[in-house]
């Protein structure tokens, strides 16, 4: 089946929002195929042209392969239409991320559907410990914030979550303990951007209510 071009990737892919390893950026380059990274990560059977979710960003491998100590690393780079999009044009080499494979047919579906489309980002605005859990508030830009529901599914850097509480300007995520120890989402601090994706269903109803919405508008 055939996708329309994303504005983050040429070929359409599914992620499910469960990081299963933690990279991080070895080297940064500018080339003529954009802003590129070598990523250190623990994956031996990647292929070239395979896409790959980093910090919830849908892009293509380029090259791949072990280094002389036997670990695993791949390359790939970010047109400038993802760098406008995304935080990916601050990463310096040590900068740790959150990596996932795309879905295959079969797989167990952990998290909720993720296309690896990052809408916009969000910006931490408290940071506080509850019991057991991390509450962090995030605040979004204004025309992500009508996508959110309480107990409702984002993707923040790649991570499913679970809209904890809705705020005033964003959403209060809780952290468990696993999460914190399995991302990067446990090292966030006030005032980092995060990499923000909203729900495709909310988004696909949001479009589908549009006109009606605007004729209400103009009565």
């Amino acid at each position: 089946m055939l996708f329309h071009m994303s504005i983050l990737e040429t070929k359409h892919r599914m992620f499910t929002g469960l990081v299963d390893d933690i990279g991080f950026i070895e080297q940064v380059s500018s080339t003529a195929a954009g802003r590129e990274l070598r990523v250190q990560c623990r994956y031996h059977d990647l292929v070239n042209g395979e896409s790959i979710a980093i910090n919830g960003a849908c892009l293509t491998v380029r090259e791949c392969g072990e280094d002389n100590q036997g670990r695993g690393w791949f390359t790939v780079a970010a047109v400038v239409t993802t760098l406008e999009r995304t935080n990916i044009g601050t990463w310096r080499a040590d900068t740790r991320i959150n990596l996932e494979r795309a879905m295959r047919l079969g797989d167990r579906l952990g998290g909720h559907l993720v296309l690896g489309h990052v809408d916009d980002l969000g910006t931490v605005t408290s940071r506080s410990q509850y019991g057991d859990a991390l509450l962090i508030d995030i605040a979004l830009p204004v025309l992500l914030q009508p996508l959110m529901v309480a107990y409702g599914s984002i993707t923040v850097n790649g991570v499913s979550l679970t809209v904890n509480a809705l705020l005033e300007n964003g959403v209060q995520l809780s952290i468990i303990d696993y999460t914190q120890r399995h991302t990067t989402l446990g090292a966030l601090a006030v005032g980092d951007t995060v990499h923000i994706e909203a729900d495709v269903l909310a988004k696909h109803v949001e479009r589908l209510l549009a006109p009606q919405l605007a004729q209400r508008e103009t009565r």
